[in-house]
C-alpha cells in the first residue's frame, strides 16, 4: 500500500474512532470544515446576502445531519450542483427512556435495537456509552446539548455458556427483549432490589394516589429513570452534577478501536464502516476540491449531504426523506446570484427547477464485497473485491437508481481520476437493500447514481473493508466535484440541446 493510501486509511481510522454516534460524526465533520475555512450557517436565519461566490459553508439539523457546500467563483444562477449524499447513522443499541433494571444481583441497562443490525455480534463485546446529554444550567435557565463519550468498557451482553444450552450446535437465537440486556455492574449488598422487574413498575405511580407538589413530575426525573452509577459516570465526564441532566440520547458502542488488519495492512477492521466511509471520504474530497485556487475557477456548487436515520427508513425531520436538502437547495438557487444583484430579494423559483435538471447526486453507501466463505450468495459475474475500487450498484427494481447515463458519467470521472470502478447486482433469488438514492431522486427529480466501497460483514458490530479503497473513493469524489460542470454538458439524455 502506498504512503498516500496509508495516510488516507489512517485518517479514516481517526475519524471513526472519534465518532461513535451521528452527533459525533457531525461534530467531527464540522471541526474539519471549520479548519478549512467553511462558515457555519443556521436554518433559523435568513441567508440573503450571506452566500458569496468562491466561498464555503455548512449547516446542520438536529446536530445529527449536515449539509456543506462550496460556491464556485464563476457560479451563475441556474448552474448545476455536483452532490454526494450519505448517512451518519449505523445499527446500534440505544438506551431506553426508562433503563434502570436489576436481576440476580446485577445492574442491567434496558436497550432498544436501532436499525437492522447483526445483533448476535454484540454479545461478549466491551461496550460503553456515547451520545448527547441535555444539561440544565439553573443560573441561565437554559438547557444545552453536550456530547459525551466514555472511553472505557462499562457494559457487556454475556452469552450463555455452551455447557448450559440444550443443543450445543443449534443456531444461535435469543430474545431481544429478555436476553439482550447488557450488565453494568453488581448491585451492592445494601441494595434492597434484586428483582427482575424494572423499578418504574414497582413504585406505585399508577395506583391512583394523589401526589403532592413535591412528588409530581410530568415525566420522572432522569435520576429516577436510569442507573445512578451510570449517571455519575456521565456527570463526571461532563463535569456537572447528576441533577443537571435533564435528558439524553445515548447508545452503546464497541470500545475496541478501528484498526488496520491483514498481513500487509490491506484491511480495515472497524465498526460503522456503513456509512462513515462516505462521511469521511466526501468531507475530505469537498475540502480538497474547494481549495482556494480550485474553487475560484469553478462554475458550479459542490455539495455533500450527510443524513441521520437512513438505517430506519430516513423518514424524520433530519432524514434524507425530509425537507432538509430541498430547503437548502431552494435557498441557494434563489439567493446566490451575480454581485450586482440585490441578494435581499429572491430569484424566481424557475432557477431551482433549472438547477435540478442540470445537477447530479452520487448516493454513496457501502457495497457488498464478495465473502470467500459464502460465494454461493453472490451473483457469479458481479462480485466486487476489496481494494479494487468503488462499486456502482445497479438494481432493475430501482432499489438502487443507477442508470446508463450515470454510469457513463462515472466512467468519465473514473478515467480522469485513475480510479477503477466495479459493478454489483444482487442475485435474482435474494432481496435487495436500498439507499437514500431512490427517495432523493424522486423528491428532487435530480439524476442519481448509487455507489459505495465494498465491505464484508455489513451491519455487524465489527466490519471489514479494504484499506486502499479509502484513498480511491476520496480521489473519485474529488475529481467528480472538480469536473462535473464540464462533463455534465457532454452527456445528452433527453435529446434536447
Amino acid at each position: 500500500m502506498s504512503a498516500s493510501a496509508l495516510q488516507q486509511a489512517q485518517g479514516f481510522l481517526d475519524f471513526v474512532n472519534e465518532s461513535p454516534t451521528p452527533y459525533h460524526v457531525v461534530s467531527t465533520v464540522k471541526n474539519e470544515l471549520k479548519k478549512h475555512g467553511f462558515q457555519e450557517l443556521s436554518e433559523r436565519s435568513n441567508w440573503a446576502g450571506k452566500i458569496k461566490k468562491n466561498s464555503k459553508y455548512f449547516v446542520t439539523r438536529n446536530a445529527s445531519s449536515l449539509i456543506a457546500f462550496a460556491v464556485g467563483g464563476e457560479y451563475q444562477p441556474g448552474n448545476g450542483f455536483a452532490m454526494v449524499g450519505g448517512h451518519t447513522d449505523s445499527p446500534v443499541l440505544r438506551i431506553k427512556p426508562i433503563s434502570k433494571q436489576s436481576k440476580e444481583g446485577y445492574h442491567q441497562i434496558g436497550v432498544e435495537p436501532y436499525g437492522g443490525g447483526i445483533w448476535h455480534t454484540w454479545f461478549d463485546r466491551d461496550l460503553s456509552v456515547a451520545g448527547r446529554v441535555f444539561v440544565n444550567y439553573p443560573d441561565t435557565g437554559k438547557c444545552v446539548a453536550k456530547l459525551v463519550k466514555i472511553n472505557r468498557p462499562l457494559l457487556r451482553i454475556p452469552t450463555l455458556a455452551i455447557h448450559l444450552t440444550k443443543d450445543r450446535y443449534v443456531k444461535f437465537e435469543f430474545n431481544k427483549e429478555t436476553q439482550f440486556k447488557p450488565i453494568a455492574g453488581l448491585v451492592n449488598s445494601s441494595s434492597s432490589s434484586s428483582s427482575s422487574k424494572p423499578v418504574e413498575a414497582r413504585d406505585g405511580c399508577c395506583k391512583g394516589e394523589e401526589l403532592t407538589e413535591e412528588e409530581f413530575h410530568s415525566v420522572k426525573t432522569t435520576i429516577e429513570r436510569h442507573n445512578k452509577e451510570l449517571l455519575d459516570l456521565i456527570s463526571q465526564e461532563l463535569d456537572i452534577e447528576p441533577s443537571q441532566i435533564e435528558d439524553f440520547e445515548l447508545v452503546l458502542y464497541d470500545t475496541q478501536p478501528s484498526c488496520l488488519g491483514g498481513m500487509k495492512n490491506e484491511f480495515i477492521f472497524s465498526p460503522r464502516l456503513d456509512n462513515q466511509v462516505t462521511c469521511y471520504s466526501a468531507t475530505e474530497a469537498l475540502v480538497k476540491s474547494a481549495a482556494d485556487g480550485k474553487l475560484a475557477k469553478s462554475s458550479g456548487i459542490q455539495l455533500i449531504s450527510l443524513f441521520d436515520h437512513e438505517e430506519i427508513g430516513s423518514l424524520s425531520a433530519q432524514g434524507a426523506d425530509s425537507s432538509f436538502l430541498p430547503n437548502v437547495l431552494e435557498r441557494l438557487t434563489r439567493l446566490t446570484a451575480n454581485p450586482q444583484v440585490d441578494l435581499t430579494s429572491e430569484l424566481p423559483s424557475s432557477y431551482f427547477l433549472t438547477t435540478m435538471a442540470k445537477s447530479f447526486m452520487i448516493s454513496s453507501d457501502m457495497a457488498h464485497g464478495v465473502n470467500p466463505n459464502y460465494t454461493e450468495n453472490y451473483e457469479a459475474y458481479n462480485c466486487p473485491h476489496l481494494n479494487d475500487g468503488p462499486v456502482i450498484k445497479i438494481n432493475a427494481n430501482q432499489r438502487y437508481v443507477t442508470n446508463s447515463a450515470g454510469i457513463v458519467l462515472l466512467k468519465k470521472i473514473g478515467n480522469l481520476s485513475k480510479v477503477p470502478l466495479q459493478l454489483f447486482v444482487i442475485r435474482n433469488d435474494s432481496p435487495c437493500g436500498s439507499t437514500i438514492g431512490p427517495m432523493i431522486s424522486a423528491k428532487l427529480g435530480v439524476r442519481t447514481l448509487d455507489l459505495g466501497n465494498p465491505q464484508l460483514s455489513m451491519h455487524s458490530i465489527r466490519e471489514t473493508c479494504g484499506s486502499a479503497d479509502i484513498e480511491k473513493l476520496v480521489a473519485l469524489f474529488e475529481s467528480y466535484f472538480e469536473n462535473y460542470s464540464t462533463l455534465e454538458d457532454t452527456i445528452s439524455v433527453d435529446g434536447v440541446e
